[in-house]
């Protein structure tokens, strides 16, 4: 489990493999005290599994499924990353839970940059769109955030300099993909809905 506050970046340093791939990821910025082979660690949001410790550097393998319905199949060596370690007993839980399990990929088809602020509007698949609420929480690319306004071209987003700074999402740019991680609370009571709505028709 997660929180969604992004501990740092790490660039990945080599990537190879043709079926499941390896990414390596220069944890440099990112605390690796008691990190063990087989933990789990938020990659833009990615639940992976470590499988090699040469510290700076950490591995991990990505299946073909994982690289197909997230953007870690888009990555190359060199692109920067969000990384978040497992939520661990008697941690702060200062953004909310996520499982690392991305629901699918949206795209940035506006961005306002300002004063030390910037506002992106995502565009996604309509199936993700209605789980998404104004106000509510959502997970961009690994990072706990709160929606803006939401209507059929997409939901916004208004992100603050710590934001910004702690993380990678202050270097996207128009028509880039980020992982979206819907709250579990809110696919429970929407598809919930759903189901009676359907049985009384």
């Amino acid at each position: 489990m997660f929180t969604g506050i992004v501990a740092g970046s790490g660039r990945i340093t080599k990537i190879s493999g043709e079926d499941v791939i390896r990414i390596v990821i220069d944890f440099t910025m990112v605390p690796t005290d008691g990190l063990v082979e087989g933990a789990s660690v938020s990659v833009d949001g990615v639940c992976l599994t470590v499988v090699e410790i040469n510290s700076p550097e950490i591995s991990f393998d990505v299946i073909p499924e994982t690289l197909s319905l997230t953007t870690l199949g888009e990555k190359v060596e060199g692109h920067w990353v969000n990384l978040e370690r497992a939520l661990r007993m008697g941690d702060e839980l200062g953004g909310h839970i996520l499982s690392g399990h991305i629901m699918g990929v949206g795209e940035i088809v506006e961005r306002t940059e300002g004063d030390g602020h910037l506002d992106l509007l995502i565009d996604c698949p309509d199936n993700i769109l209605k789980f998404i609420q104004e106000k509510g929480y959502i997970a961009i690319d690994g990072i706990s955030l709160t929606v803006g306004k939401v209507d059929d071209g997409g939901f916004a987003l208004h992100l603050i300099p710590e934001t910004l700074s702690l993380t990678t999402i202050g270097g996207k740019q128009l028509g880039e993909h980020l992982n979206i991680e819907v709250d579990s609370m809110t696919q429970t009571i929407v598809s919930t809905v759903e189901r009676i709505m359907e049985a009384r028709e």
